[in-house]
């Protein structure tokens, strides 16, 4: 009834400025949200099919709710298949229309003695949502918008994909959070859905926390400074193996552990000595990097159960170092493939580590 009453009076403001109209309409009907009706006349025109669709696209990238289109010099016979297939495109192939469009309905008609387009949108997301839409270039740009969304945490990031692939958004947030325990303090439930079909699309992500957000930003905070301490441990003169073994002796001599899994890692591990295998490696593989040392994390198994450990290179060659097991050793130990009894890893996946 709504719809109705926008068309019709939209009509009756053309009839009263002299205008006549035809039927004709492409129409969608679902269940959607009541809301404020904007009508925007910026002297849209189209002459062709490609100049309907992207009028039509951009109408909907601004959430005009209402808007009159003028079809210059159209056959009406070919304006009404280009429009019904023009409203459809919107709606299933632009990525912003599949995401955000609920309907779309149009009345065909005459404007000052001219064919014209009377349309009116309904929308599933409102124009603030719209315009937090970010664009990326390609999964790479996207796993950058990504990463910021993370170490913001934000509830939700909807971005648009030009160049878009088909990814495992699961993995992304695993692997970043994973590479910046310093920024992310904890890795999110992560849902998403992919919207429009071509080469570009849009995403929409949802991260749940177990966190409130307040307190993960705080935790950043006190974290922090004890990633900038391990810089500055090793920033003076001094061979690289050493260097690796002084953010060792940095990390380790902090508390007395306790091995526990917890769902804010790197904050449990460095503020009160609780960690797993995976957040001691996660935290010094990012220690070594922010002083410029390469440092690599390691997931496999150590006598059958899960485990995680670091490679670390000194020259030319790689070399494993599972902290936990130079803990219980009292020495810091960089060892050699060979010299992993007990491991299994994807070998394929990580260089050999050894002297050449």
């Amino acid at each position: 009834m709504k719809k109705q009453i926008i068309l019709l009076a939209m009509l009756l403001s053309l009839v009263l400025s002299g205008c006549s109209w035809l039927d004709g309409s492409y129409v969608s009907v679902t269940p959607h949200k009541e809301q404020s009706v904007g009508t925007r006349n910026d002297n849209l025109t189209a002459s062709n099919h490609e100049e309907l669709i992207a009028v039509l696209e951009s109408v909907i990238a601004k959430g005009t709710e209402s808007c009159v289109i003028n079809a210059l010099n159209y056959d009406s016979h070919l304006l009404t298949l280009n429009m019904e297939n023009a409203a459809q495109r919107v709606q299933k192939i632009y990525p912003v229309g599949a995401y955000a469009v609920e309907s779309l309905d149009y009345e065909i008609g005459t404007n000052s003695g001219k064919t014209a387009i009377a349309v009116e949108i309904t929308y599933r997301h409102n124009r603030t949502e719209l315009r937090q839409i970010q664009t990326a270039s390609d999964l790479e740009a996207a796993r950058d918008l990504l990463g910021q969304a993370l170490e913001n945490y934000d509830s939700m990031l909807v971005m648009q994909i030009d160049q878009y692939e088909q990814t495992d958004f699961f993995q992304m947030v695993q692997d970043h959070a994973m590479e910046n325990p310093q920024s992310v303090m904890e890795t999110p439930m992560v849902a998403w859905e992919v919207f429009g079909i071509g080469n570009a699309r849009l995403v929409e992500l949802t991260f749940t926390y177990q966190t409130s957000r307040g307190a993960l930003r705080n935790m950043q905070t006190q974290v922090q400074p004890v990633f900038d301490s391990a810089v500055l441990y090793v920033s003076g003169e001094g061979a690289q193996n050493q260097k690796y073994a002084q953010l060792y002796a940095f990390l380790m001599e902090r508390f007395q552990y306790v091995l526990e899994t917890s769902i804010t890692p790197a904050y449990s591990l460095l503020r009160h000595g609780v960690g797993d295998s995976r957040a001691f490696a996660t935290v010094y593989a990012a220690m070594c990097r922010a002083a410029g040392m390469e440092c690599l994390v390691v997931t496999g198994t150590r006598d059958g159960e899960p485990w995680t450990w670091n490679i670390v290179q000194q020259g030319n060659n790689y070399y494993h170092v599972d902290l936990l097991r130079c803990d219980e050793l009292d020495s810091f130990l960089a060892r050699e493939d060979h010299e992993m009894h007990g491991y299994v890893w994807d070998y394929s996946a990580y260089p050999v580590c050894g002297t050449e």
